[in-house]
């Protein structure tokens, strides 16, 4: 597909195992890879281990057995920080900081000036307006966006997005969609997570479905319709039948 690379991947899972507490299992085997361009969307069922597969690529949680890839190299043996700011995340949920939306964007960077705080909040299509206001104060919408704004401004080369429309309504995810998929078209690869099968249909140019912590079907969207028999299932619903949020299998 035009803006995908495939050698290397952006993100290689070789036989990922991730042990949570107690006896519970965050991810079971993951064997598989992350295409380097475009919008790879990561979906299943409630607990099959999609959040947790995005915090490998961020290093916020690391393999009990198994190595993470970074378009070749072992995550293992980058600086976490580094990585970080190559690696940008944008979680489910809003967290602005107290103060304004500029002091926010300082968080991330604390030596941004105006110009570059300008365009990054253009590039989460937020304006000039929104620098002095208090972030306290912003829609839900307007809260994700300035999260946006505030991971960009590190200038990632790849984006990470943890299911970021699931608290918003549906105009609101329209417009982070739309950001989602201008930021491919850029250059800058965006891995999104989601339970939702419609939401998966219009953002894809790469999927890969979960199911109980295991990799059950990856490749272009097209090819869904000679999924397997419970990656269909899912895929018929109109959702994942559960929250939001990954319990389970993480």
């Amino acid at each position: 597909m035009p803006g995908i690379a495939t050698d290397p991947p952006l993100f290689t899972f070789d036989g990922v195992r991730v042990d949570g507490p107690g006896v519970r299992t965050l991810v079971e085997r993951l064997d598989g890879s992350l295409p380097d361009g475009g919008v790879t969307v990561v979906a299943g069922p409630s607990g099959s281990g999609k959040s947790t597969l995005l915090r490998l690529c961020n290093r916020l949680v690391v393999p009990t057995r198994g190595r993470v890839l970074f378009r070749g190299l072992d995550v293992a043996g980058i600086d976490p920080r580094r990585h970080r700011r190559r690696v940008g995340m944008v979680f489910q949920r809003p967290t602005p900081f107290a103060g304004t939306v500029a002091d926010n964007l300082r968080v991330a960077s604390p030596d941004l000036d105006r110009a570059g705080a300008l365009d990054a909040l253009r590039r989460a299509d937020l304006d000039e307006s929104f620098l002095d206001r208090d972030s306290g104060e912003l829609s839900g919408g307007e809260a994700q966006r300035m999260c946006l704004a505030r991971t960009l401004v590190t200038r990632p080369e790849v984006l990470l997005m943890d299911e970021p429309t699931s608290a918003l309504d549906p105009r609101s995810a329209k417009v982070l969609e739309e950001l989602a998929r201008g930021l491919a078209a850029s250059g800058v690869p965006v891995v999104w997570v989601s339970h939702d099968p419609a939401q998966l249909r219009r953002l894809a140019d790469w999927v890969v479905v979960l199911m109980r912590g295991r990799i059950a079907h990856q490749g272009p969207p097209d090819d869904l319709r000679g999924a397997p028999g419970e990656v269909a299932e899912f895929l018929s619903g109109p959702g994942s039948g559960g929250s939001p949020g990954d319990g389970g299998h993480g």
